[in-house]
């Protein structure tokens, strides 16, 4: 014989895993102190400028030619 299955209780267990899963991808979303954040920025913003300096720009073209 098969096992009953309430199917409420599989739908809300389910929606219960989807909740706890969307709260672990906000805590390490959001869950960080501002030095953390501050941090992040400023290595985005050094390694932004890094890429800048080593950008080679396109010869200029002669209008002579």
């Amino acid at each position: 014989m098969a096992k009953v299955v309430n199917l409420n209780k599989v739908r809300k267990q389910k929606a219960r895993e989807a909740a706890d899963q969307q709260a672990a991808e906000n805590r390490a979303r959001f869950g960080r102190t501002r030095e953390q954040r501050l941090l992040d920025e400023a290595r985005a913003e050094e390694a932004q400028r890094r890429m800048d300096q080593l950008r080679r720009d396109p010869p200029p073209e002669d209008p002579g030619r």
